[in-house]
């Protein structure tokens, strides 16, 4: 398959490995009879490899591990420095300093080590996860060397070795079987669906197979729930399955989150243009020679001080902070402060499907007698149920022959048991034996009472097994299987079963992608002990069959649809029949008409070709881990954000490339937690939702604080310009500019983290992150904004200074008007509605904030040392209290009108859009 594994054209002769992109010219690994296999892997079936051979080769290739290059945690560490944010952070707090505002440089200082010490750790977490798929190449097998069978440490191994493996081992490289008894490998590491794969010897004759159905393969990291087998290593290490999977972990880079994008732009811009205005002011005062040049250096400072959002990264950090812990207190853990926001501009979730969308319990939901059809409520393991006719009421299934038959056969013929762990049923055997289990459980509330006399386990040869039981003082034969191997022994001894009367009822579950499980008697000597395989089909009757599916969450569906609704796609990317794909994805309503795709057609795409194509499929089914990386990649080059959700190991490269993945926390790997930006701690799928509606609300927080940060930042430089420009002395000092800022970062800038998520917060579509933070209304919302609030200062101050009142009691005042601006325009933002509303008091934290900030305001005023430092003076109220609360009742009028003529535009601009 494309991208899956590395050529031979750099190996030598005597050890090649395995080449899966090969063209039709190149027969493929297991289309290959053992004589080719031997010729191609310069082995011998019976005697291995010599000892001298396995020592060259190995010399050649290395050893069979996996390895992963890291940079020196130094590098590391400078590297989270490299940001436009830290730039703007680090230009504040040398500012701040050269202005002896020593403990504002620090905090700052402190700000910038958090964000890089976050972001160290973060990538520390990221290796982290490479180390556990190291691990899982770690172990020792038996090998045939010299004709003889020894114990080595797979790190010994080399392509053309014969390995045995048994039932418990782990298999410890890429293998082309040669023999095969009663093997089944249990492969969800790499595909992700549960069920252990039975595995052959015979060539399969296919140009090209999906990893899944590679039936006489074996792949390293794997494990071996039953049977025996022999096979040739074809691959070691970083050539093997789980070894290109840590390739694509360590390649795919860590990128910006979309929003860290967006403040990256926004900060570089607001820097240029500041210093811009800085140099022009500065020019402007030259020319003009308004002040002397001491004061006119102070003065641009000033401006550059009192014009710089330095407390924008703080507020985010904190809006983000505040996110991480309400999503953790909904089971979900966030990594990193970015990725709260990041699922709310998502707008494709891509989720596995067992053990995700449905609660990998594989349960009988059907079962067919020869003249009816059956329902079976309940879903999973623990659940009470109850056989349902077609008009869904229930019937007494202990009083219908064949119901009876086929409740007793399933518990009789199961091998599966079931404990508890932490509140949950955890299956000991085979799925499919698991799901007869919890039938006969579900219906008869007890455990089956088994007298055995000897039993046939299944084997892939004749799928089937039986088991020879004393039933009712009657000695019978207890058979279940494939319903088609069933009738054909039934017809092998006479018999008139025909597949006919069963074929239709037959197809209608397995298009619902269903396994069907044929469940049989037949009736033996009283004195028989043992199985005759051969008199299997002699009077053997079949009571019914049913069908097994593991069932899609009960809560899944809904959270699908409300996904749906809020302008996000779910698709599904999973290891698992596109049959069973497809009917999941019609169940859960993933699209009108999900449309599937398999990896195989994927592999036959281009890049280009995926890319045109992908938006039009809902399941892709028999996906490897490359192909998971593929999509994702397809999807971001289609402009989309990407959320990929898993749980094994084969996922772990899809969710490092996501912009944001999502692991399971309970079900989960190390491997895919340790790749994941978010873990979910009760592994459910509705968690998503959740998280989603925190991204927006997050970003809607972000926003609001932005939009209050600017215009109130810019109004203190603006009071410095026009100062310059009018000739007038400055009606700020510095100090009351830095004061400002001050209280500001320390108090009302923070009440946006506190306020709640607006009522139509889900009913948006996904934000679309190209269009950057602040819309063009929002520009010019901070442009008359700022204009408004320093005009309504140095008219105030102007008009006052000049006819009745001192500079120090003026320059208070006009103190107090750019904080009750702040104040007054605070309540404009919180909210889509108007101010005087149900919502007024929603937010209580805000009027706590404000009256700390009054308070403040108090000392400053009122507290002669700080008279002295910050050059206020005592006011009475109405040129301290009075003015400033008229100007920013001004504020807040002129804002109100303008929100209440943007929101009926907006109205109308979505009626336009048929919204």
């Amino acid at each position: 398959m494309a991208n899956e594994t590395d050529s031979i054209s750099n190996k030598t002769p005597d050890a090649p490995q395995e080449n899966t992109d090969a063209g039709p010219s190149q027969q493929q690994i297991w289309a290959q009879t053992t004589t080719a296999l031997e010729e191609q892997w310069h082995t011998n079936c019976e005697d291995g490899l010599t000892t001298q051979e396995a020592k060259t080769r190995f010399n050649q290739q290395g050893p069979n591990e996996l390895q992963a290059k890291k940079p020196s945690n130094l590098l590391r560490f400078l590297k989270q420095f490299n940001s436009s944010i830290i730039y703007i952070l680090a230009a504040a707090a040398i500012i701040t300093f050269l202005l002896h505002r020593y403990s504002d440089s620090i905090v700052i200082g402190l700000v910038i080590i958090a964000n890089a010490l976050i972001g160290y750790f973060q990538e520390i977490s990221a290796d982290n996860a490479l180390d556990k798929i190291k691990e899982l190449l770690v172990s020792e097998n038996y090998v045939i060397r010299d004709g003889q069978k020894v114990e080595l440490p797979s790190r010994e191994l080399v392509t053309g070795d014969l390995v045995q493996l048994e039932a418990g081992d782990s298999v410890p490289a890429d293998m082309r079987l040669i023999s095969a008894d009663n093997l089944n490998i249990q492969e969800s590491v790499l595909t992700g669906e549960t069920n252990s794969v039975e595995k052959t010897e015979d060539p399969l004759d296919a140009d090209s197979l999906p990893l899944a159905e590679r039936s006489n393969m074996a792949f390293a990291s794997t494990a071996v729930t039953s049977g025996s087998g022999l096979g040739i290593v074809i691959a070691t290490a970083t050539h093997t399955e789980i070894g290109k999977i840590q390739q694509d972990v360590a390649e795919v880079k860590a990128k910006p989150t979309p929003l860290m994008q967006n403040l990256n732009r926004l900060g570089f811009g607001l820097s240029v243009a500041i210093v811009i205005a800085a140099v022009l002011l500065f020019v402007l005062g030259m020319i003009t020679q308004v002040y002397s040049l001491p004061t006119l250096l102070i003065a641009v400072i000033t401006m550059v001080v009192g014009s710089m959002p330095e407390g924008l990264p703080a507020s985010t950090s904190v809006v983000l902070a505040m996110g991480t812990r309400r999503l953790t207190k909904q089971h979900a853990i966030v990594k990193t402060l970015p990725a709260v926001e990041t699922l709310g501009a998502v707008d494709i979730v891509n989720t596995d499907k067992t053990g995700t969308l449905t609660k990998n319990e594989m349960t009988v939901t059907d079962i067919l007698t020869n003249h009816h059809a059956y329902t079976v409520s309940g879903v999973g393991y623990d659940s009470e149920g109850q056989v349902l006719n077609d008009s869904a009421q229930p019937v007494s299934w202990q009083d219908n022959h064949d119901l009876n038959w086929l409740v007793n056969i399933a518990g009789q013929t199961s091998d599966a048991a079931f404990h508890e762990e932490n509140g949950q049923w955890i299956l000991a055997g085979e799925p499919t034996d698991g799901a007869l289990t919890a039938l006969y459980h579900k219906l008869t509330g007890s455990e089956p009472e088994l007298n055995e006399i000897e039993s046939l386990p299944f084997d892939s040869a004749f799928r089937y097994s039986a088991r020879l039981v004393d039933m009712d003082q009657e000695r019978v034969l207890l058979v279940k299987g494939a319903p088609q191997t069933l009738i054909r022994l039934i017809q092998d001894h006479g018999g008139d079963t025909s597949l006919d009367q069963w074929q239709s009822r037959l197809d209608t579950l397995t298009h619902q992608g269903k396994r069907v499980v044929a469940l049989a008697y037949q009736s033996v000597a009283s004195d028989e002990t043992e199985i005759e395989p051969n008199q299997i089909g002699d009077g053997l009757v079949i009571v019914g069959m049913v069908g097994i599916i593991d069932p899609p969450r009960p809560e899944v569906a809904k959270a699908v649809q409300q996904l749906r609704f809020a302008g996000i796609q779910v698709k599904m990317i999973t290891g698992d029949d596109p049959d069973t794909a497809a009917a999941i994805a019609s169940q859960l309503n993933l699209a009108e008409v999900p449309k599937a795709i398999t990896g195989p057609e994927i592999n036959e795409m281009s890049d280009e070709e995926l890319t045109a194509k992908i938006d039009t499929y809902t399941v892709f089914a028999r996906t490897t881990p490359a192909d998971k990386l593929r999509i994702v990649r397809a999807q971001q080059a289609r402009g989309h954000v990407v959320s990929m959700t898993g749980d094994g190991v084969n996922d772990a490269p899809a969710l490092k490339q996501a912009d944001i993945g999502v692991a399971m926390g309970i079900k989960g790997t190390d491997v895919a937690k340790g790749s994941a930006d978010m873990v979910l701690a009760d592994d459910n799928f509705t968690t998503i939702l959740t998280a989603v509606r925190e991204g927006r609300h997050v970003f809607d927080n972000i926003r609001k604080t932005i939009r209050f940060l600017l215009p109130t930042s810019f109004a203190e430089g603006l009071i410095v310009v026009l100062s310059i420009l009018l000739d007038q002395s400055l009606p700020l000092f510095p100090t009351q500019l830095l004061w400002i800022n001050m209280v500001s970062a320390l108090t009302i800038q923070f009440a946006f983290i506190f306020e709640p998520a607006e009522n139509d917060i889900m009913a948006r579509g996904p934000r679309d992150v190209k269009a950057g933070i602040m819309s063009k209304f929002d520009v010019v919302e901070v442009i008359y904004v700022s204009l408004l609030i320093s005009g309504l200062g140095m008219l105030a101050y102007d008009m006052l200074v000049n006819h009745s009142i001192t500079a120090a009691v003026g320059s208070t005042m006009t103190l107090n008007v750019v904080i009750f601006g702040k104040i007054f325009y605070l309540f404009n933002l919180r909210n889509n509605h108007p101010v005087i509303s149900k919502y007024f008091f929603q937010n209580k934290m805000a009027f706590y904030i404000i009256g700390l900030l009054i308070v403040l305001q108090l000392g400053i005023i009122y507290l002669p040392f700080m008279q002295g430092v910050f050059h206020t003076t005592s006011v009475n109220f109405w040129y301290g209290w009075g003015i400033p609360i008229i100007a920013g009742f001004v504020v807040l009028v002129v804002t109100e009108i303008v929100k209440l003529f943007r929101l009926r535009w907006d109205d109308m601009h979505q009626s336009r859009m048929g919204k």
